[in-house]
């Protein structure tokens, strides 16, 4: 029996869908392996998860797609997915992941505020200036 595992991450706009599978330790982000993908800081926010669960990436592959948002809200939904699909196969990531930082495996919930009406700016009321 092939075990897949899928899982999903939001930040803001960007939403990212990955499978885990059993493998040989492939890392794929749109297609592309995980080894090309620039800028470097992106890439090594994106391996986070890896480097804590090394013994389990090796034996599975790990294949993601995003759409919407940018590029870092892409990385750190991607990020979201990746840790939530490893801790379903392994549960012992989950205190390990949540020590070293809880938006592994909790999602940022902070969106744009919405632009008031009569207004140009997000604010909740204008300011008086009485002078």
């Amino acid at each position: 029996m092939v075990k897949i595992i899928q899982t999903s991450g939001r930040r803001k706009t960007a939403i990212a869908r990955a499978t885990l599978q059993a493998g040989t330790g492939v890392v794929r982000f749109n297609n592309q392996v995980i080894d090309f993908i620039e800028p470097k800081l992106l890439r090594l926010k994106l391996q986070e998860p890896l480097f804590f669960a090394k013994k389990v990436a090796d034996k599975l592959n790990i294949s993601i797609k995003t759409h919407g948002g940018g590029y870092l809200g892409q990385i750190e939904a991607a990020r979201l997915a990746m840790a939530r699909g490893l801790v379903v196969y392994d549960k012992k990531l989950e205190k390990t992941f949540l020590d070293y930082d809880r938006h592994l495996l909790v999602a940022d919930i902070r969106r744009k505020e919405q632009r008031k009406p009569n207004d140009s700016k997000a604010r909740a009321k204008r300011q008086k200036s009485y002078r």
